[in-house]
């Protein structure tokens, strides 16, 4: 069953989105020449942190499927890419129930053209943003069932709150939110693994009129405290149940990922 907000989007095609930018890195259509101005400056390794980060994605939520876990509420899921969050975790659990949250109003209008999940699940999408945590966790409960456990998904959002905006308040929000034994799977972009592309992609970005906020593996550690890191912990995104990467090399990954239950 497939849910959504049934208002028209309105898209703000003249200004770069991070939906639309990842989707560029992607090889996907569904961006503007704003967002591929700030795609084409960025340097050859954005496009394979953008692969590492769908790649790590869809092992989580294949490993979380396995453990039995069977809802999820993705924030910041981006624009649609096969396959999304929901095929992979309905293909273990077809009754799974999938809430899906981005801030682009154009993410919602794929979402509701293109994300059907299987007939026994629900696949729902919201027009939110990260910001107002209280409004994301208000709907999520109509869907899904917060006494039984949820794993929430933040693939490669964090980095677009800067400290200023209290990234890892926001997280500690919605994490109380939920029952021990839910999981949170969170990559973010590395400052400290490869200072020099880091400091060129935040520049890039700031030029497009996005604000970027890298952060070193000690202050990613922090939006998992109190938690249980599963196996392997936190580590680079193709390390986990990946591909361990050459070290050291410029095409490495820049980007810090692991899985955690609440106790």
């Amino acid at each position: 069953m497939t849910t959504g907000t049934p208002h028209p989007p309105r898209i703000d095609t003249g200004r770069a989105h991070p939906a639309r930018v990842y989707d560029w890195l992607l090889g996907g259509k569904d961006n503007y020449p704003a967002d591929e101005a700030v795609g084409e400056k960025l340097p050859p390794q954005a496009r394979d942190a953008a692969r590492q980060n769908r790649q790590f994605m869809q092992r989580a939520a294949g490993w979380l499927a396995a453990q039995g876990v069977d809802q999820f509420l993705d924030i910041g899921s981006g624009i649609p890419t096969e396959p999304n969050l929901h095929q992979i975790v309905q293909r273990t659990t077809p009754a799974a129930k999938v809430v899906y949250t981005d801030n682009d109003p154009l993410v919602l209008h794929h979402a509701q053209a293109l994300l059907a999940g299987r007939p026994e699940g629900v696949t729902d999408f919201i027009e939110a943003d990260v910001h107002r945590p209280e409004e994301i966790l208000e709907h999520a409960r109509g869907v899904l069932d917060f006494t039984r456990p949820v794993a929430l998904s933040l693939i490669a959002l964090l980095h677009f709150v800067p400290d200023e905006q209290d990234a890892h308040g926001i997280v500690r929000t919605l994490l109380s939110a939920l029952p021990p034994g839910s999981h949170l799977v969170l990559s973010h972009a590395a400052s400290d693994l490869h200072p020099e592309l880091a400091a060129q992609v935040t520049a890039e970005y700031a030029k497009g009129g996005i604000r970027l906020g890298f952060r070193t593996r000690s202050e990613v550690a922090r939006f998992f405290d109190g938690l249980d890191l599963v196996t392997p912990g936190l580590v680079t995104a193709p390390e986990w149940h990946g591909t361990p990467p050459r070290s050291p090399s410029p095409e490495d990954s820049g980007i810090y990922a692991g899985v955690a239950r609440v106790r």
